[in-house]
């Protein structure tokens, strides 16, 4: 018989946790015992959850018991006493607490925690409340619990991962009724529906008890569990799994069904369990039996190596290594690994159905070890029962009227009351807020996958003071025709822009013609004015061509004939009588020819009046530069961040800078020449020069600066969610509909146009210059023909030229035609055939 060992155990007996693990260590020393010679004894006290009473029960089992080592308890609140009594004495304290702070192996070196960290479990949570697009949610959790401490700031730093965040913490105390209904009454006035529960079995089971009663494990509800109750559920009887219907859990995952060991194990504890707690409904073990379990055979094995390697005990714990019932059991700075794999259940009928797992690094999937796709969405695991007994998702949200409402800065100094236009009630203090702004906010706020409630208040201020309300929580908002700029940021964060972004410098028109000596010369373009002449000339020339055989006055020199024939190409264009043409031919030429003209003679006169008439326009300041020059004075809208950029960019002085609070007084001051241009930012720009297309004019670059949007405090969760429902009013059309609608009301009738009368050219007038062209050179054509026909007895051209140069009266011409016809008596002299060609024309 060898020396007997003592291990103590402090578990809490009244509590199912407390019950599995006591038959799965003492079922650990039993197996320990029938395979080894060396006698173990298991020393359990009972701290019934009390951390006083955890230590006095640490202190005999070390003073009386003289145990080689403790395991337990379960509580961190019992372990960091537990611990202390432990490292006092140099008796180590195998621990089952979910979460142990990373000081306090460094305060008690005799701490080995024996359960997986959990924390990873907060970010399955929240892969949920992406999977389902639930964007607020409320979180329920036990006072006085040091694990909240730890599990708290991970699931807000996962939730905001997943753009969602807690819009509620609820702190209910370990024991407390009252408390516990007062506080579901207020989360069943709250908006949002879905609820996220971390909280010891025993006040779990009285929340859900108490939901149910007070209707709220109806439609519309989530519910959430952590891993301290799903891995539970098995346990539960049929009233509470009644209470719990549509509930999702997130649970440990350790391989039940996979192991050969584990099968053992569950068939022997079944047994054993039933026997010790016949008021227990179900005898299945959980994942803290096979926690304990895994935690009192690293210990045994940890006795029988220091008997025979003579190390320290705690040394020995540390160095074990081997695949428990939980999993692998090896541990790093004296804690097991991070639990990196969990189990989704759906509570439903008499119990719960597996939906799924997740798994950190690949998301969900539906089985372990096949060929199963991961995703990042839990809605692949198919339909899921939901409270109220429907597989249809809840929104995650509700309206309700007890909510506190956002209190929505508007500026009251907007200089164009078309973005923010605040209207107080003459009959009492109520306000009116209108505007695109306004709208636009609204439109927003219908696309939100929640309802939220707002109220708005008006500020008569400066921008920058108005979004510095929201720095100092007077405001949770400021919604207008607020500029994103980056001072700003300091106070506040801003959504997407809403408007177009940019600076524009507006200025005065003036005439362009103010003196123009070649004015006239404007109607048609030079290639016109090119073409008339050649066409004028052309047809000229053709009508003389044909009546100087009738015409002694279209003969004589040739400087005479030339300035005959351009006299009588252009008066043609004022007057022409027709009795005084001799030949059809001629005749026909100038019918053609005088309608043209008279077309062209009417069009320039329209043209050039209209040139005269209707005011030709342009910038009367070319751009910055001119400004700066010459020292003149610009406006801005008063109260907006314009001044800073003109001063610290555009470099105007201070003196020659004026501030305006309406467009009327721009206006005004422009036309009086106060000032001689005005920035204002794009969207009021267009307004602006909507009022008054015709005075006024941009001139110069866009300066890329500012462009609207709602401003929330910084770190604000509901800016994500605002941001994307603006984008979908943007994306539907809405957003330009409500610019087109401002504007509408705004449009100059000439607002399209530029006000100049174009210079006319040839294409404008091709059809008539053709038939003009071609009627005089089919006229002349034919008399060609005619004249070459009567000429066909002498037989060359040459004696064709020769009559045709004849008929221009060039007397050395006709003695050289006479001396040509005395070398060829057969042909007839040239005079002799004179009467004959008149007679054909």
């Amino acid at each position: 018989m060898g020396v007997v060992v003592n291990v103590g155990a402090i578990i809490d007996n009244s509590s199912r946790i407390g019950k599995e693990q006591r038959v799965a260590m003492e079922m650990a020393v039993e197996d320990f015992c029938a395979n080894n010679s060396q006698r173990l004894v298991l020393q359990i006290k009972h701290s019934r959850r009390d951390p006083m009473q955890a230590a006095l029960a640490a202190r005999d089992l070390i003073n009386m018991q003289e145990v080689q080592a403790i395991l337990g308890p379960h509580t961190w609140e019992e372990t960091s006493l537990v611990a202390a009594v432990g490292s006092e004495n140099h008796i180590p304290i195998v621990s089952f607490a979910e979460a142990t702070p990373n000081w306090a192996t460094e305060l008690w070196p005799f701490l080995v925690q024996a359960s997986h960290n959990e924390l990873k479990q907060m970010e399955a949570v929240a892969a949920i409340v992406k999977s389902f697009e639930w964007y607020q949610v409320t979180v329920i959790y036990q006072d006085r619990d040091y694990s909240s401490n730890e599990i708290l700031p991970g699931l807000s730093r996962a939730l905001r991962q997943v753009g969602s965040e807690i819009s509620q913490l609820v702190a209910l105390p370990p024991f407390g009724s009252s408390s516990l209904v007062r506080e579901l009454e207020k989360l069943r006035q709250d908006q949002y529906r879905v609820v996220i529960v971390h909280l010891s079995l025993p006040l779990a089971l009285q929340l859900f008890e108490k939901a149910k009663e007070m209707k709220m494990m109806e439609k519309d509800y989530v519910w959430i569990t952590t891993d301290p109750i799903t891995s539970l559920v098995h346990s539960f009887n049929a009233s509470t799994i009644s209470a719990m219907q549509g509930v999702i859990g997130v649970k440990s995952f350790f391989p039940e069904s996979e192991s050969p060991q584990f099968q053992g194990f569950h068939r022997r504890f079944r047994k054993r369990f039933s026997s010790e707690y016949p008021e227990e409904e179900n005898n299945d073990p959980g994942v803290f039996a096979a926690q304990a379990y895994d935690a009192a055979r690293a210990v045994v094995l940890a006795v029988t190596q220091r008997k025979h390697n003579g190390r320290p005990l705690l040394e020995n714990i540390l160095r074990s290594d081997f695949h428990g019932l939980s999993g692998k059991i090896q541990f790093t700075d004296q804690k097991l690994p991070l639990q990196k794999m969990f189990q989704i259940i759906n509570v439903i009928g008499k119990s719960y159905r597996e939906l799924g797992y997740w798994s950190d690094g690949l998301g969900f999937t539906q089985t372990i070890g096949g060929n199963d796709t991961t995703s990042s969405s839990m809605k692949d695991f198919g339909s899921v029962f939901w409270p109220g007994g429907t597989f249809y998702t809840p929104k995650g949200w509700t309206v309700s009227t007890s909510s506190k409402p956002l209190r929505i800065g508007v500026p009251t100094g907007a200089a164009f009351k078309q973005y923010a236009n605040v209207e107080k009630d003459p009959l009492g203090n109520n306000f009116s807020f209108g505007g695109i702004a306004i709208d636009l906010f609204e439109e927003t706020l219908i696309k939100l996958p929640y309802h939220l409630p707002y109220e708005f208040f008006p500020f008569n201020g400066t921008y920058d003071s108005l979004v510095q309300q929201i720095h100092s929580s007077k405001f949770d908002a400021v919604v207008g025709d607020v500029a994103i700029v980056s001072q700003r940021y300091q106070y506040a964060e801003f959504t997407n822009p809403y408007s177009e972004a940019g600076l524009m410098m507006i200025v005065p028109v003036r005439s362009k013609f103010c003196s123009k000596a070649w004015l006239f010369m404007n109607p048609f373009t030079r290639a016109m004015w090119a073409l008339i002449v050649a066409i004028n000339v052309y047809n000229g020339f053709v009508v003389w061509l044909i009546e100087r055989n009738y015409c002694p006055e279209l003969r004589g020199s040739l400087p005479n004939q030339i300035g005959t024939l351009i006299w009588l190409s252009f008066t043609t264009l004022c007057s022409l009588h027709g009795e005084k043409l001799h030949s059809n031919l001629s005749r026909m030429t100038m019918v053609v020819w005088l309608f043209v003209a008279l077309v062209i003679t009417q069009t320039y006169t329209a043209n050039l009046t209209s040139m005269l008439t209707v005011q030709q326009l342009e910038p009367a300041v070319a751009g910055v530069d001119a400004l700066l020059q010459s020292n003149a004075v610009v406006g801005y809208c008063k109260g907006s961040f314009v001044s800073m950029y003109l001063k610290k960019v555009l470099k105007f002085s201070p003196d020659h800078i004026q501030e305006f609070s309406s467009p009327e007084e721009y206006a005004k001051a422009l036309k009086s020449k106060a000032i001689a241009a005005a920035f204002l930012e794009v969207p009021f720009a267009k307004i602006f020069l909507g009022q008054y297309c015709k005075d006024f004019v941009s001139v110069g670059p866009t300066f890329k600066v500012g462009g609207f949007g709602f401003a929330f405090p910084r770190g604000s969760p509901l800016l994500p969610s605002v941001n994307e429902a603006m984008l979908k009013v943007a994306e539907s059309g809405k957003l330009r509909e409500l610019e087109n609608d401002m504007l509408a009301s705004q449009k100059c009738l000439d607002a399209e146009t530029d006000g100049r009368t174009p210079s006319l050219s040839p294409s404008s007038f091709w059809v008539l210059f053709t038939f003009s062209g071609g009627t005089s050179t089919i006229a002349l054509l034919v008399y060609i023909f005619r004249i070459h026909k009567s000429m066909l007895k002498h037989k060359t051209i040459w004696n064709l030229m020769l009559a045709v140069i004849n008929q221009w009266g060039n007397p050395s011409m006709q003695r050289f035609s006479r001396r040509d016809s005395d070398i060829s008596p057969e042909t007839p002299t040239h005079s002799a055939n004179v009467p004959n060609l008149q007679a054909q024309v």
